[in-house]
Order: structure tokens, then C-alpha cells, then sequence
């Protein structure tokens, strides 16, 4: 599959991905020390949905659209209320007319204390993340193969942090490579949080990528999901997934309260289906 972002910014499984990415980070704000945000496939930064791309699938209509329309309790408001918020930071008026990016969803979030380093191959791209965070210095933007970032770029120097692996799945044996640079960057730095983004097309495909993680050796795995339609072959992405290794305790919680409410709001007919699976158990340390 072919996964350009710019057709697809803002729909269901960006509405998943940066509501987990939020709650991590504001997990992490509660100590004081600083930390920092590995983002190694950021893309362009923000992206706009009067663009011929966006327009072309209207595919944020079904997600970040629908969401901010729709009525939530004050338990599944308080969990989107993050992404919420970094949304309206990019749109002046009550349109929403850009829809941010991962990068940008997490320096919205940042303390002074706090850094992010964003990665990106696509040469055109990376100068358009660089005027993106032009003059910050919270930010670092690096023109590099994000998967090399797995080895050369940890751990970082905060020894507390989250590195987000979001590839566009443009080639072949990309659910290969998450499975190998997860492993290379567990090795380097084991105490991190990792969240890594997959579609759900391929059942086969996904199902070894789940086999794979339970059978590494890496302990405490959380496997998140989200359905909007039921999978089919050749069909447009109706399916996403989030690993997260060393998901914070209040995790699994959050998730519970509002994937119900993704699922209602998000799903074809208010149907849609989710799930939350431990993959692999927290290491026990003896006593």
C-alpha cells in the first residue's frame, strides 16, 4: 500500500495514533525532569485540508472531523482534549482548515525543558518541517532514514522519552523493518516508551507482526486497535494499530474510556470495533 500522508491527514487512524501520542506525553510531564520525543518519519509538519490531496479522500471528515463535532462525555473530552488542543493551535477561526502533524502535535505539548528531534528522508519534505520550527531550539530536524534513527539516536541524553515510528508503508517488508528496528532500539535503550503505527490490511501480514513481537523477548507489549469498517481486500485502510512498549499504568484506562467512543463515532453506522491486548507481560524484578 501507499500511504502519502497528505491524502489522509486527520481520518480515523491519525485521530488514534495522536490521541495515544498525547496521553504519553502528558504521562511523562508529570515528573519534572525533562525528556525528549524521538519522532523518526515526521513528514511535513502540518497539513492542509483545502489541499487537492486532502479534498480528494475526505477521509479527515470521517476522523478529526467527526470527533470535534461530536458529543463526548467529560471523562472522553478530558482524554482528547490534548489533541484537541493542538489542533486549534494551527487553525485561527472555527474551520478546520490544517491538521497537524505528529511533530507538531508534540511541540504543542512540550515544556521549556523538554526537546523534540523530528526525522524525515523526503528532501522536500525535511525543508518543509525545517520552516515549520524555524528559530526553536526545542527542535531539532534531521534529514535522515528514519529507521537508522533506531540505532544512532539513542538513547538521548534525557534518558526519559518516547520514540514514535510512524513509516508510511510505501514499501515492501515495512511491518520486517518495525519488528528489526524495534529490537536494535530496545537493546540501545530498554527503559523507553516505544509506539509504533501499523495499518491493518494484510491480516496475515499483521498477524505475523504480532506473532514476531510476542516472540522477541521484549517484555510489557500493549497492541491497540482500531475498526471503522471490516477489513477487506483491496479495499481503502478501515483498520489501525498502535504497539506500545512500556505503556504508562494509566494507559490501558484511558484507552478503555474513550476507544468506545472512537468506535461509536468513528466507525461505519456508529459500528466500529476496537481492542486492547498485552502482548507481552511486564518483566517481574525479584524481590
Amino acid at each position: 500500500m501507499n500511504y502519502r500522508h497528505a491524502y489522509h491527514a486527520g481520518n480515523f487512524a491519525d485521530v488514534l495514533k495522536h490521541t495515544v501520542l498525547t496521553l504519553l506525553i502528558e504521562y511523562l510531564k508529570r515528573k519534572e525532569k525533562p525528556f525528549r520525543v524521538i519522532d523518526t518519519h515526521a513528514g511535513i509538519g502540518l497539513y492542509d485540508l483545502s489541499s487537492d490531496e486532502a479534498q480528494r479522500t475526505g477521509e479527515w471528515l470521517g476522523g478529526i472531523g467527526a470527533l470535534r463535532d461530536a458529543k463526548l462525555n467529560e471523562q472522553e473530552a478530558s482524554i482528547v482534549s490534548h489533541l484537541f488542543g493542538a489542533v486549534e493551535s494551527v487553525n485561527t477561526e472555527d474551520e478546520l482548515k490544517f491538521y497537524p502533524g505528529s511533530p507538531v502535535v508534540t511541540r504543542h505539548l512540550l515544556r521549556k525543558q523538554d526537546r523534540l528531534t523530528a526525522i524525515e528522508l523526503h528532501p522536500e519534505d525535511v525543508e518543509t518541517l525545517r520552516g515549520q520550527f524555524e528559530g526553536d531550539f526545542q527542535t531539532r530536524v534531521i534529514e535522515l532514514d528514519g529507521w537508522l534513527a533506531l540505532g544512532a539516536h539513542l538513547p538521548p541524553k534525557e534518558k526519559r522519552g518516547i520514540v514514535l515510528v510512524d513509516p508510511p508503508f510505501e514499501k515492501e517488508g515495512e511491518f520486517d523493518r518495525l519488528l528489526s528496528g524495534l529490537h536494535k532500539a530496545h537493546k540501545r535503550w530498554p527503559g523507553g516508551i516505544y509506539a509504533l503505527w501499523y495499518p491493518i490490511k494484510n491480516l496475515k501480514e499483521v498477524a505475523a507482526f504480532r506473532k514476531g513481537l510476542m516472540e522477541s523477548g521484549i517484555p510489557d507489549i500493549l497492541d491497540v486497535t482500531l475498526e471503522v469498517s471490516p477489513v477487506l481486500p483491496d479495499t481503502k485502510l478501515s483498520a489501525t494499530g498502535m504497539i506500545v512498549v512500556n505503556p504508562p499504568y494509566v494507559l490501558q484506562e484511558q484507552l478503555k474510556l474513550i476507544l468506545p467512543a472512537f468506535a461509536r463515532i468513528l466507525g461505519e453506522a456508529g459500528k466500529g470495533r476496537y481492542s486492547i491486548l498485552k502482548l507481552a507481560e511486564e518483566r517481574r524484578t525479584a524481590s
